[in-house]
């Protein structure tokens, strides 16, 4: 099973790439996957010149190849102005408009980091909805880290169930079906995996 972490982190060493790190180390523990990082801020180059000559150099398209072959994804943005950062959007636009189905079907953990628990909304309102328009199937729990969460108790519990029922999904995927509702363990989750099993 293969498992990749986008990190939208600009720092080094970086809180996004570490919280990253910390869901995929849980996820591969829940169940064993190879694990890929797609580090964002060495491709923001390759990224730019996509959009202004329509064709990805050399790194970015083995990053798109690495995304697309993925059995399930963590993905991981600072906030900038309440919502993700323009380099994690720009990834994922440039990755659909080549090629619009490249997310679909594909099992994805959004997380976030950030300077106040404030912010923790953009889970809800920027990286559900982006993902639900490229066709991914975003698993119920998300995970945002502000400054104060680190070390703390109750962000190990949201790595834990958010890394649970990512693993549930990707299990599924790598067998190429959807994961049984049961091992869940989310009740409302139930329907939309019904939904991908009428749809096939």
């Amino acid at each position: 099973m293969k498992l990749v972490v986008v990190s939208a982190g600009l720092s080094v060493p970086s809180s996004t790439r570490l919280l990253g790190d910390r869901l995929a180390a849980a996820t591969a523990e829940a169940a064993p996957a190879d694990v890929e990082v797609v580090e964002l801020r060495d491709l923001a180059v390759e990224i730019a010149h996509h959009f202004t000559s329509g064709f990805p150099g050399t790194a970015l398209s083995a990053a798109f190849d690495a995304v697309r072959a993925a059995d399930g994804l963590i993905v991981v943005t600072p906030v900038f102005s309440a919502s993700y950062s323009g380099l994690f959007k720009s990834f994922f636009d440039a990755l659909g408009g080549s090629d619009p189905d490249a997310l679909a079907g594909t099992p994805v953990l959004v997380a976030a980091t950030g300077g106040t628990a404030r912010h923790s909304l953009v889970l809800d309102h920027a990286l559900r909805p982006l993902f639900a328009y490229l066709k991914a199937v975003v698993v119920p729990t998300g995970v945002y880290a502000a400054s104060e969460d680190w070390g703390a108790e109750g962000l190990d519990a949201r790595i834990g169930r958010a890394a649970g029922e990512l693993a549930a999904l990707t299990r599924g995927r790598a067998a190429g079906r959807p994961a049984p509702a049961d091992d869940l363990a989310v009740v409302p989750f139930a329907d939309q995996l019904a939904a991908l099993r009428r749809t096939g």
